[in-house]
């Protein structure tokens, strides 16, 4: 039997176990951060797991012609999940090159400075406003990403997008 399939098959079985475990428990939240410290630490950690994650997977699972959704908007259904358990929000952010999604531009001022500062090469960008704590940090869009993100490229330079992580504070 063709390895792909079985590799698709465990992998389609495993996240239907897995999804259906998930609807079975009741949900956990977590408390809203103390601080923005301690919001910051969290949005750090929730972004390099997810960076590292869009990364393997895209590279181990996704194939072009295989019809397969792409892994960003699959991860777009785990920030779904996130959302409704945790009450924290994620949020990719079109920063170099073409947006996949209109749903990845900027929307407010915060997100158009945010993609600003990741496009001027600064790796982050933060604000601490209305009792939430909002990050954005870059992603990586290596050469493999850029076929879909910048099609007419000169160079397969990295580029960048951005992942905004919006933490509630309970202590403004």
């Amino acid at each position: 039997m063709n390895t792909f399939f079985l590799r698709v098959g465990g992998t389609l079985l495993g996240t239907a176990i897995f999804a259906a475990t998930l609807r079975a428990e009741a949900p956990t939240v977590t408390a809203p951060a103390a601080s923005a410290d301690e919001a910051r630490s969290r949005a750090r950690l929730l972004h390099e797991t997810v960076h590292a994650t869009l990364h393997y997977v895209h590279h181990e699972y996704y194939r072009e012609d295989e019809g397969l959704a792409i892994p960003a908007e699959t991860l777009r259904r785990v920030f779904r999940e996130v959302a409704e358990r945790q009450k924290v929000e994620l949020r990719w952010l079109a920063v170099d090159g073409q947006a996949m999604n209109t749903d990845h531009k900027p929307r407010d001022e915060f997100e158009r400075q945010a993609a600003a500062a990741i496009a001027a090469g600064k790796g982050e960008f933060e604000q601490t406003a209305e009792g939430k704590y909002r990050r954005a940090a870059a992603i990586t869009l290596t050469s493999e990403c850029l076929k879909c993100h910048l099609p007419n490229r000169k160079s397969n330079m990295n580029r960048s997008a951005g992942l905004i992580v919006t933490i509630p504070l309970s202590q403004p």
